[in-house]
């Protein structure tokens, strides 16, 4: 047996915009933020454009997967460019960490050495990172449970939108105390914010790019719910992996009662079929086999 279901877009006209509107904000804004950052000499915004530089570079990098993931597959790639969808998820993570270290190394030389900000500039320029990025959170909202990428994003602009609240928190103890360290600690917050938002983005991916179990099944439950079809003595030799990071995969033994006629085993397809689909598994090869008779059949 050997079913593909029906996959949904990955990529629809809605899912684009929200794209290229998340990451048109964010540029501009980055823009803004960094020149900003510059003329004061503001570490908070520097880092905050930073991170949110990473994000618009994340963003564009799910576009291309989702695209690469609608190309055919071909002789040679059986699957297309699915996979491509989880190795970008996996690199995004990468780039976030990587923009922890070097946010982490400069506010620890900050805090070393203080330098006198202006506090207002820095608030009212946080406060415009807040609705930019909490705007563009609201694009991928209705989605992000539906792809590791989509919820990728989300969480990265949901992330920003609380990094730059505390950036403006920062502004506005600056402005009224002169404390001018608050700066540097409040960069070394937004290290701990963008570790904490990245770390399970990083793990799933991590296990997807391995062809670990997809989060949310476990071979344990597509065993036990396919013993429950009547007629399946036992499904074993099972492989559960992720084709896409919407799409799963799986393979294997399916011990059926060799007293089913033809009409029955036919049901059981079905009712597999159905079971697999509500696990989301849409892609699935399975080898059946009679009990006690010891003989295969393919179907």
């Amino acid at each position: 047996m050997h079913d593909h279901a029906p996959s949904s877009p990955l990529l629809s006209g809605q899912l684009n915009r929200a794209f290229l509107t998340g990451i048109g904000l964010n540029l501009l804004f980055v823009t803004v933020e960094a020149a900003m950052g510059v003329a004061t000499g503001s570490l908070a915004l520097l880092s905050d454009a930073g991170h949110n530089l990473s994000d618009v570079a994340s963003l564009g990098l799910s576009m291309v997967a989702f695209r690469l993931a609608r190309i055919p597959p071909t002789s040679q790639y059986t699957y297309g460019y699915r996979k491509s969808t989880i190795l970008i998820s996996l690199l995004n993570a990468v780039i976030l960490l990587v923009a922890v270290g070097a946010i982490g190394i400069s506010a620890i030389r900050r805090l070393q050495h203080p330098v006198p900000l202006p506090g207002g500039t820095v608030a009212i320029v946080a406060g415009v990172g807040i609705l930019i990025n909490a705007a563009s959170a609201l694009l991928f909202l209705k989605d992000k449970d539906k792809d590791l990428n989509i919820k990728g994003a989300y969480l990265h602009l949901v992330a920003d939108a609380l990094v730059s609240l505390g950036t403006l928190v920062a502004g506005l103890v600056m402005l009224f105390t002169g404390w001018s360290w608050i700066d540097a600690a409040v960069s070394l917050l937004i290290m701990i914010v963008i570790v904490y938002s990245t770390w399970g983005l990083m793990r799933d991916s991590l296990r997807l790019s391995l062809d670990g179990v997809p989060g949310g099944i476990t071979v344990e439950k597509v065993q036990e719910q396919a013993r429950g079809i009547p007629g399946v003595v036992d499904l074993h030799h099972v492989h559960i992996w992720a084709v896409s990071t919407t799409e799963n995969a799986l393979t294997a033994h399916v011990t059926i009662d060799e007293a089913l006629t033809g009409e029955e085993v036919e049901r059981v397809k079905r009712d597999l079929k159905q079971l697999l689909e509500s696990l989301n598994i849409v892609h699935a090869t399975l080898e059946t086999e009679y009990s006690h008779a010891g003989e295969h059949a393919g179907f």
